[in-house]
């Protein structure tokens, strides 16, 4: 059997409406795709990217930052209560075949150094223009799309 490419989307959890639309299109898409959407698991583009990838019957998994499953949004369909607060990201980098990255604060910003530093195919949406070395994508299909190359370029050079 095939293994699915997990894609982690993300950015705010705190985001405005038309970040969370985006985050909405790249979940759909994703699932559209065969793939699997990991993220934190809370709120903002958490939520919309998960809610997008239920609603075409993808699967989601959410990384939390406390002890408790029940914390994430009623779209993750796997939820890890890791425990360890904000490392958590660190994780859900490194269990992440490609990452996306929308708008976001030091927390995103965080995640983007981790996939750079892991070697994580990561493409920004509408997202940190001042930042080098990032592929940029103009849609969520476009995003999706390019991440999924990416990945399974980078899964062929490490094996």
């Amino acid at each position: 059997m095939k293994r699915r490419q997990v894609v982690a989307v993300i950015g705010a959890g705190d985001a405005p409406r038309p970040v969370c639309k985006l985050a909405f299109a790249l979940g759909r898409e994703i699932a559209r795709r065969g793939a699997v959407l990991l993220n934190g698991g809370r709120t903002g583009v958490m939520e919309s990217a998960a809610a997008g990838a239920r609603k075409e019957g993808g699967h989601t998994i959410g990384i939390l930052p406390g002890y408790d499953s029940r914390d994430a949004n009623r779209h993750i369909e796997f939820a890890i209560a890791s425990g360890i607060g904000e490392a958590r990201n660190a994780v859900i980098v490194a269990s992440a075949d490609a990452v996306i990255a929308l708008a976001g604060e030091g927390g995103t910003l965080a995640e983007i150094g981790f996939a750079k530093k892991f070697g994580r195919p990561i493409v920004a949406l509408d997202s940190w223009p001042e930042i080098d070395g990032l592929r940029r994508a103009a849609t969520p299909a476009g995003a999706v799309a390019l991440a999924l190359k990416l990945a399974a370029s980078n899964s062929r050079r490490r094996n």
